[in-house]
């Protein structure tokens, strides 16, 4: 998905050149010619990854203009333009929240460096607010990722649910996500910032699931060297997240109906019970009321976790979602590996689409993570997804010779007997990693080669390349081939 520039400047010639530049990288942009306009335009919830703001414009100066777009909670990174690189201009810009400056007219490269920088910037800070949340429990129900129907409606319940200390059942297949719904929902109740602890059940070996559970005292068994508490006291004042609850012996699972009821545990080895507040928070990929029927989960904890379910929908259900989900993924691993992807390209993002992730969301997960650790280019291909697209990578060294056609004649070389020419040099159009190569290096490599095909008979070279003599060798001038032109001996090449 391209990431978008929000243009601000009351100049239609700045804005035009400006957006030029940014669309021949890749970019999508958006116009503001004032700073109220700019102000409207995100108040309306349009999607803005980077604000190019000039500073003098009628109505609210860009100064004001940035403090104000502050004071509403947008945070996205703002790269002020100005006409005068006073360094009082410069230091107040950067006091108010811009991140960069650059003076007009700026070169190409500058902008986009400028852009570039800003968006890994902000892609650090997001990552830094995230990590902040996971680590103190106020992951909320508007960091998670999603506004297809089935995730709003996932919202939607655990909101609900989340103003209450009601047991949840978060259900769905593996790698959808449940334990950031139930991170989400400790994080939008009353017990955000409190512990959140959580427990896959399925992974404790089943001769130590009471006491990891439960806790245990010193010397109560074998091994018991030191007293443990166990997760229900680990968890006291928050939330425990039981996952794969279905993995639980039945033997454990009478203990735990007695702590969901009674809101008191009883350790091993303990003289008396001791009690918590716990808000239990369950989720499992498997069937209950089947495992119930079969007599290996017992009916009345069924009974007793499943009394607020929330169904946690499989990637392939919330297909809308998956382009933002490959921009917070990219974000993340960006920072994570130290690179600069700016997202997919759209070929790539329509297979990811049509892609039925029989891992969910954990499969797209590791494949962009894969994706990102191997690109090289800006934006991700089909080919850096090969399991999924069917694309291999190109070769290292991928090259495309200069076929005869109508649109890029041959080149032959010709011989004094009029026979076949000596030799069919190509002219590389891609590079060793199969990205293209900028046209100036294509055009240099393509008069040597003519130069070299026709011994220095700059007319013929020129009349074959289509170009006036003069041009042809002001473009020799141009590339430094000149000593390649004296050296092949023709008698005007001196007028190079």
């Amino acid at each position: 998905m391209a990431k978008t520039v929000l243009v601000v400047d009351d100049d239609p010639t700045q804005r035009r050149l400006i957006q030029a530049v940014l669309e021949r990288e890749g970019f999508a942009v958006a116009h503001a010619q004032s700073g109220d306009e700019a102000i409207q335009h995100l108040n309306a919830g349009a999607g803005v990854d980077v604000i190019l703001l000039d500073l003098v414009m009628p109505g609210i100066p860009g100064q004001d203009a940035l403090v104000e777009m502050r004071a509403r909670g947008f945070n996205q990174p703002v790269i002020v333009l100005t006409a005068t690189g006073g360094i009082d201009t410069v230091v107040q810009a950067m006091q108010a929240g811009a991140c960069d400056f650059f003076v007009k007219p700026a070169s190409p490269e500058r902008i986009i460096v400028s852009i570039r920088n800003a968006l890994s910037m902000g892609s650090l800070q997001r990552e830094v607010d995230r990590l902040k949340k996971h680590a103190n429990g106020r992951t909320t129900f508007d960091d998670l990722i999603g506004a297809s129907p089935a995730m709003l409606m996932v919202k939607r319940l655990g909101e609900r649910a989340a103003k209450s200390s009601i047991p949840i059942l978060i259900t769905g297949e593996s790698g959808v996500g449940k334990e950031v719904i139930a991170r989400a929902v400790h994080g939008s109740s009353d017990r955000a910032g409190k512990p959140f602890v959580a427990v896959n059940c399925g992974a404790i070996p089943e001769n130590l699931v009471e006491s990891i559970l439960f806790g245990h005292e010193k010397g109560s068994f074998t091994g018991a060297t030191d007293k443990h508490l166990g997760k229900f006291q680990e968890a006291n004042g928050g939330t425990l997240f039981l996952d794969e609850v279905g993995e639980l012996p039945l033997d454990i699972q009478v203990k735990l109906l007695r702590a969901l009821q009674e809101s008191e545990i009883d350790p091993i080895g303990a003289k008396r019970s001791i009690k918590v507040d716990v808000r239990i928070v369950s989720a499992t990929n498997r069937d209950l009321s089947q495992a119930v029927a079969e007599g290996r989960f017992r009916e009345d904890l069924y009974y007793r976790l499943n009394v607020f379910p929330i169904e946690a929908p499989a990637l392939r259900e919330r297909k809308d979602d998956i382009p933002a989900l490959l921009d917070a993924f990219v974000r993340r691993f960006n920072v994570e590996e130290g690179k600069s992807v700016v997202g997919a390209a759209p070929e790539t993002l329509a297979c990811l689409s049509a892609y039925d992730w029989p891992g969910n969301v954990r499969q797209l997960e590791n494949a962009v993570y894969r994706a990102i650790v191997l690109s090289d280019a800006p934006y991700l291909q089909p080919y850096d997804f090969p399991a999924i697209s069917g694309v291999a990578a190109p070769p290292p060294e991928f090259e495309t010779p200069v076929a005869p056609a109508a649109s890029t004649p041959a080149l032959p070389t010709p011989s004094t007997d009029g026979g076949v020419p000596a030799a069919d040099q190509p002219v590389r159009i891609l590079d060793g990693r199969g990205h293209l190569r900028t046209l100036e290096e294509i055009e240099r490599d393509l008069i040597q080669l003519a130069i070299e095909v026709y011994a220095g008979h700059m007319s013929e070279v020129a009349r074959r390349l289509g170009i006036g003599r003069s041009t042809l060798y002001r473009k020799v001038r141009e590339q430094g081939l000149e000593g390649l032109v004296k050296g092949a001996g023709e008698a005007d090449a001196d007028a190079a």
